[in-house]
């Protein structure tokens, strides 16, 4: 349900005390006894608030300690990569990481500008840094480096994020986190026995390496965006960094390319009173949100946009992107996705490898698979999260990886792995370079595909469920879905693993010829969600979600 006052101004009862959230990261101490108050990795890392003892020193002690161990064992000598973004626990917590990873003798990669650092840098750097001479990513032998980005991504400023990189360069796979989890719980209740390095000391030590981030990723930008293109089209794009890592990346952008990127809005502000009120009424930077993206649009449809042809959007680390073009708002990512392979796929990157494929989740839309079909290229569905991306992408199995919550990546323009995370900077560049090219901006080239593929509505749907109900998805099996029709369609696959990987979708998707839903339990809240499309009308739509909801109670049990 969406909240009164999402879409409008957050006002100062909307507001986090920052000096608050900051001291009970170091005051409040966890209880391992209590499951909220345990270390606990999603599908992007462990995330939590100080104030309700989730995300707290004690948490950063034991992940960090658990970390170090864990590359030790996995013989990862190089250096770690260490990012943070703009939220107000990142700091106390990149802080705290230095003092334990200084401690276990770990190198550590910083910010030489002493500068944010969106999660795609991270990812980068640690690629660049296990390329083989020839080109191609090494993931095994001696100095192989690893990271840690310090990040809640588009969380609420309560929150605080941590998660690992692996070697691969992106989120680290299931059975790593769950070992770094299992170690941080252990170590949990006697955090204060881990050896530390007091932080000016630490920050000081020889392990304790410069690393220029933002110059080393704007210089390889030219690899993966055609500049020329956009430099030579005068395409003007707008750029809201939405208070994140990202903001001083675009001046040096321009610079190095000799663009004129507007940046709409360069303020920092941990407490981010600049935004406008997400669906749920909370304070959430998320770039594809038309309730979060609303002052933003306000502002351009007041008269900006005289001064841009589309905009773009990052979140807090830069990992998400946003779109927005003239008369239409900020665009589905879907929509976009769908956008982006039809023009990645259709010549315009000839150094990549022949049948190299589409990277999608599950529950993004089906135009994707529509589009996919239409230029004879290879889809690729995965489960949901980012991290079912990283192989395929580091391998070049997939050209590109995009998922339905506005996270995406692909290669090189000559065909090598860019960042095996998600990258919310290259998708705005390339909205531009697809504009320069084709003479139309990324919303109106969804509409031609509309006129060939089909309109569909789209819309995910979360349910209260009990924590026995959301252990039942893990064991559901197409036989448990009785239905033999979906909104008036013959239903064509009842799956519970994920045909491009074979990997297990912890719960169910349903599909006939225009219609879909999946089914999933949440990681972290006692909820289930519903995706659900419709290539017929909105009122099929609402019909699929309806027998989406007895599919789910009936199989399920109830």
């Amino acid at each position: 349900m969406t909240a009164q006052n999402a879409g409008s101004p957050a006002t100062p009862a909307d507001l986090i005390g920052v000096d608050d959230v900051i001291g009970k990261y170091y005051d409040l101490i966890p209880d391992p006894g209590e499951e909220t108050e345990r270390v606990s990795f999603g599908t992007s890392g462990h995330r939590g608030s100080s104030l309700k003892t989730s995300f707290n020193e004690a948490h950063i002690v034991s992940i960090t300690q658990a970390i170090a161990e864990e590359r030790a064992k996995a013989g990862v000598t190089g250096p770690l990569y260490l990012g943070r973004d703009t939220h107000a626990l990142s700091l106390p917590a990149w802080k705290t990481a230095i003092e334990v990873l200084v401690a276990n003798g770990v190198r550590v990669r910083i910010d030489a500008n002493d500068d944010y650092t969106p999660t795609p840098t991270v990812s980068q750097a640690i690629l660049t840094h296990n390329r083989a001479a020839d080109g191609s990513q090494r993931f095994s032998g001696e100095d192989l480096s690893d990271g840690i980005v310090v990040t809640p991504s588009h969380n609420p400023p309560t929150d605080g994020g941590f998660k690992y990189d692996p070697p691969t360069g992106g989120p680290a796979p299931a059975e790593t986190t769950n070992a770094i989890a299992e170690r941080a719980n252990q170590l949990l209740g006697d955090f204060r026995s881990v050896r530390r390095v007091p932080f000016e000391q630490a920050v000081k030590s020889d392990l304790v390496e410069p690393f220029d981030y933002r110059e080393h990723y704007v210089a390889d930008l030219g690899d993966v965006i055609d500049f020329d293109l956009i430099r030579s089209s005068g395409v003007r794009l707008g750029i809201d960094p939405l208070g994140g890592a990202s903001v001083n990346y675009w001046p040096l952008i321009n610079e190095k390319y000799g663009l004129d990127i507007g940046v709409i809005n360069s303020e920092v502000d941990p407490t981010w009173r600049f935004m406008t009120l997400d669906h749920d009424g909370k304070i959430r930077m998320d770039p594809s949100s038309p309730y979060a993206m609303k002052g933003l649009v306000d502002r351009l449809n007041g008269g900006a946009w005289d001064s841009y042809d589309l905009v773009g959007g990052t979140d807090p680390d830069a990992d998400r992107h946003g779109i927005v073009c003239p008369g239409s708002g900020v665009m589905n990512p879907n929509h976009y996705i769908a956008v982006c392979v039809e023009y990645l796929f259709s010549g315009n990157r000839p150094g990549w490898p022949a049948g190299t494929g589409i990277g999608k989740t599950l529950v993004s839309s089906s135009l994707i698979d529509r589009v996919a079909a239409s230029i004879g290229a290879r889809l690729v569905e995965v489960p949901v999260g980012f991290k079912w991306f990283v192989d395929p992408l580091f391998s070049g199995e997939v050209a590109f990886g995009g998922e339905e919550s506005s996270g995406m990546s692909f290669l090189r323009r000559d065909g090598h792995v860019w960042t095996t995370d998600k990258d919310g900077l290259i998708p705005d560049l390339l909205a531009a370079e697809i504009t320069a090219k084709t003479g139309k901006n990324p919303a109106q080239l969804h509409e031609d595909q509309v006129e060939r593929f089909g309109r569909s509505w789209y819309r995910r749907v979360d349910t209260p469920t009990t924590l026995e109900q959301k252990q039942k998805f893990a064991s559901l099996d197409g036989d448990d879905v009785t239905a033999t029709q979906l909104a008036g369609e013959p239903i064509t696959a009842k799956m519970t693993e994920a045909p491009g990987n074979g990997a297990k979708i912890g719960g169910i998707k349903v599909t006939t010829k225009d219609n879909w839903f999946a089914a999933r339990p949440s990681g972290t809240e006692n909820i289930y969600k519903v995706y659900a499309e419709s290539f017929v009308s909105p009122q099929a739509l609402d019909q699929v979600l309806d027998e989406a909801g007895q599919v789910v109670d009936r199989a399920l049990g109830d």
